[in-house]
């Protein structure tokens, strides 16, 4: 015998256990199923009651769902009602079982009692799919006419279902909204206002005829808020909220871009913002909804200051989930009025303080777009104060924003160099190296404030060396390096530095257990350089050569080489001052570069280089002349040895990545003067196997004239030298790109005219050579190189890269795009330069890699370019 929902219910309580539980429902359903065998027509109604129940708690109940079927199709109306709430609850619109219903629903929607037509449109409403949505649509247009408010109501409700599943109906229903919002039921006009909303949404060209409605909307609003005490609508002695907000929200689709619509509801805007209690929340939603409509529309200059001190109203606000939404908001209007946010910026600066997290957050981000010329100082220092409380997480995304701000709004250099340091200082160990880069960029292009930066940082790392971030150390030890001889006087505001302090520091730099393996290679850097900064000072220079000795049999062997290479220098006085000179400017690093990874990478030398970091020689090296040509940083090097063979490799960087100047590393012994920064190091070491080879690939002899070791200074790397980096051994190789030769190394070869050439071609790939003389030496070739496609798509992700002979060295250009664009409309170019040690005796020859993707699919082809013409 079934029992009563009421008798289920208080039994499934009475459980004392899960199993006690699943027992009585197992039980119940036993003899529902019975029930429905049975087809027991007087308790149906009861069993899918029971049966919804069951499926609230969890229980699998499909096994009724035709019983909600039978249950429709009745024709009375507790029957009625029980199986449309089953059908909604129990079914949903990926049912097939759900098609048997349409023609109960079809009927249904024009049944008498107003009730159960208004079950049947519920139901349409919430699960109806789109092939049922289709076919009720005509009779949804029908009751959109009817004369029951109650049948309008739910009518409107269903169109706005039939829409979002079938947008291509909506021009079915653009015509029925006026007479709707004519209505004075508020039910029919909240819900007509949601279906115009809909509209605007599934078929945007609607928003011109539907603007024709706005002098109606704008009344309605108008009537709601000078309207006096409704007791059916009144929540907090507000009208219909809810009408008021569907409102707004239709008018600020409807305003947007039109200055005739909004010129129609800047009035009812600016006084449902000064009428609208803000005490209550219902009326801190309407005027929060008001705002964002006065943003959104071509507002009055007067209107949009409201609204914003409106939000500043929401800011002095206790609870924190209107804070929250007022920065929210304001982020989003600041750069419509920055100057009336402005004004609100020390209520803005106080929610870094609240102990909501959220709240600080969304407060730093505003902060940040507030930052300006005129307030700079103020609200950096306000980020500082907040700097030691913030999370762990959060603390390196805040310095770099605080960094970013004081390098685009600092009012003078000094100050700026002051507040990085605090800050870098202040961060621990959440620095990143583009701050170091940013920070080494100014210091090296700002020669009067050199002296002042050493002596600051060298007092800052003085006073907390184990604290501070390694990054912030190799930039304060490379300051000491490059310009200690300008802090031996007390430069403008700041303390003097003597060479005793400064090695001092150094000392501690290289003992502290805290140093990275990085960071005494810059110490070992900025020692050999100070034994030319202090000239005549036999106890510094006696005291550089004791710190630097130690290390010559370092288990490390990066600071190994550095020693060796360093202590061989000191033998060569003649070269020394002008292998050591100061560093040229350097640009700021790309984002995407890390020259410490890269060097890591590419052989281990933060400098990039090829044995040290300032060109210092090996053992056995020998004398260097200068070849003062800096060289741009060095990239990451994709070798491609194992498909080129002991090849020159040089990759292709990306768009915006500074120029590229790469090579193999070599073993010490064969190494002279290292790179400086990323400078290329090429020694002609490698043994006859690794020559035949390469001339395996690009034929010809490549043993008799090897390369010998050359180097390249490179500009913008802080381990670098800018003076005579390289060397050019007796063999005869020419100093590199654009250095001059020695007039009995130059071949009397004709000089050569520009040439343009097709130098591979394959699939829709074209690449084309535009080869020219550099002046003064016809060794150097500067090349143009055009990347065109001729297929239908773009190839994305392209990289290319070349490969050259030892007896040749090639500097190249980041490429101008990393999309080549489709149906040859346009091009990527990229610059090489190539330098021919056999210039007039070997020609130019080259291996060349492209990458890219066609449509989805990764391709990469590899090709020779042995075409160069006669002269090259």
């Amino acid at each position: 015998m079934s029992i009563r929902l009421r008798e289920l219910i208080r039994n499934v309580r009475a459980c004392k256990t899960q199993a006690d539980e699943r027992a009585c429902i197992h039980k119940e359903c036993a003899a529902i199923r019975t029930a429905f065998k049975e087809e027991s027509n007087e308790l149906r109604h009861r069993n899918v009651a029971k049966l919804l129940f069951i499926h609230m708690l969890g229980y699998p109940t499909h096994w009724g769902q035709m019983e909600c079927l039978k249950l429709v199709a009745g024709t009375k109306f507790p029957e009625k009602r029980v199986g449309y709430l089953g059908l909604m609850i129990l079914l949903d619109e990926r049912q097939e079982v759900l098609m048997l219903v349409e023609n109960s629903l079809k009927m249904d929607l024009h049944n008498a009692n107003q009730y159960i037509s208004g079950l049947a449109m519920c139901s349409l409403a919430n699960i109806a799919s789109a092939e049922i949505c289709r076919d009720l649509s005509p009779e949804i247009e029908t009751l959109l006419a009817n004369s029951n408010p109650y049948i309008r109501k739910k009518a409107c409700i269903c169109a706005i279902r039939i829409l979002k599943k079938n947008p291509e109906l909506a021009e079915n229903f653009v015509d029925k909204v006026a007479s709707i919002l004519a209505d004075r039921n508020h039910g029919v006009l909240l819900t007509g206002a949601k279906l115009m909303f809909e509209l605007t949404q599934a078929e945007p060209s609607s928003i011109e005829v539907l603007r024709k409605q706005v002098p109606t909307l704008v009344r309605v609003l108008k009537n709601l808020v000078l309207s006096g005490y409704a007791p059916e609508h009144d929540i907090n002695g507000i009208t219909d909220p809810f009408l008021q907000v569907a409102l707004l929200k239709l008018l600020r689709v409807l305003g947007r871009g039109c200055a005739d619509a909004s010129d129609q509801m800047n009035d009812i805007l600016a006084q449902v913002a000064t009428n609208t209690e803000s005490s209550k929340n219902v009326g801190n939603s309407i005027l929060y909804e008001c705002v964002l409509t006065i943003v959104a529309i071509e507002a009055e200059s007067g209107l949009r200051v409201l609204a914003i001190n409106i939000l500043g109203r929401f800011l002095a606000n206790r609870d924190n989930n209107i804070k929250y939404v007022a920065l929210h908001t304001l982020l989003k209007v600041v750069d419509s009025d920055v100057n009336a946010v402005q004004r609100h910026r020390g209520t803005i600066v106080e929610c870094l303080k609240d102990a909501d997290v959220s709240l600080r957050r969304r407060a730093l981000e505003l902060i940040y777009v507030l930052v300006n010329e005129t307030n700079v100082e103020a609200l950096v220092g306000e980020l500082l104060a907040y700097l030691p409380v913030v999370e762990s997480e959060f603390k390196e995304d805040l310095v770099s924003k605080i960094c970013s701000v004081v390098e685009a709004y600092a009012p003078e250099k000094q100050w700026r160099v002051d507040t990085i340091i605090k800050t870098l200082t202040m961060s621990g160990a959440f620095v990143n190296d583009e701050l170091a880069s940013s920070l080494t960029s100014l210091i090296s292009k700002s020669p009067e404030i050199q002296g002042y930066t050493t002596s600051k940082l060298h007092a800052a790392l003085s006073a907390d060396l184990h604290n501070v971030a390694q990054t912030l150390v190799q930039v304060g030890v490379w300051c000491v390096g490059e310009y200690a001889d300008q802090v031996r006087e007390a430069p403008p505001g700041a303390a003097a530095v003597t060479s005793a302090q400064a090695l001092d520091l150094l000392d501690r730099v290289l003992h502290s257990v805290t140093t990275a393996l990085t960071t005494k290679e810059y110490v070992l850097n900025a020692l050999v350089k100070l034994s030319t900064r202090y000239q005549g000072d036999v106890a510094a220079q006696a005291r550089v050569r004791q710190l630097i000795a130690p290390y010559r049999s370092s288990i490390a062997l990066e600071l190994q080489q550095r020693a060796h290479e360093y202590h061989a220098l000191f033998a060569w006085d003649s070269i020394r001052a002008g292998v050591l000179e100061r560093m040229p400017p350097m640009e700021k690093k790309a984002k995407a570069v890390d020259p410490l990874a890269v060097a890591r990478a590419a052989g281990g030398a933060p400098s990039n280089g090829t044995s040290g970091t300032n060109g210092a020689a090996g053992g056995g090296a020998r004398p260097a002349a200068s070849a003062a040509a800096p060289a741009p940083p060095a990239a990451e090097v994709d070798l491609l040895a194992d498909i080129l063979g002991g090849m020159d490799v040089v990759p292709s960087t990306p768009s915006g990545a500074p120029p590229t100047s790469a090579a193999m590393r070599l073993p010490t012994s064969a190494a002279a003067l290292g790179g400086g920064g990323g400078g290329v190091g090429v020694g002609g070491g490698g043994g006859s196997g690794a020559a035949d080879m390469l001339m395996d690939l690009l034929g010809g002899d490549a043993s008799p004239q090897m390369a010998q070791p050359v180097a390249i200074a490179a500009q913008g790397n802080p381990m670098g030298g800018a003076g005579a980096m390289g060397a050019m051994a007796a063999s005869g190789m020419p100093p590199m790109m654009g250095a001059m030769q020695p007039q009995s190394m130059q071949a009397p070869t004709a000089a050569a005219g520009p040439a343009e050439w097709v130098a591979y071609e394959k699939g829709p790939l074209k690449v084309r050579f535009a080869a020219s003389k550099e002046g003064g030496n016809p060794a150097v070739t500067n090349v143009a190189i055009t990347f065109t496609n001729s297929a239908p798509s773009p190839l994305t992700d392209f990289v290319f890269q070349a490969a050259v002979p030892k007896f040749m060295k090639m500097q190249m250009q980041p490429a101008s795009g990393s999309v080549v664009p489709a149906g040859n409309s346009g091009a990527v170019t990229q610059l090489l330069k190539l330098a021919n040690s056999a210039h007039g005796q070997k020609p130019i020859a080259m291996r060349i890699k492209v990458e890219y993707a066609l449509q989805g699919n990764k391709l990469s082809e590899t090709g020779e370019v042995a075409s160069f013409p006669d002269g090259y």
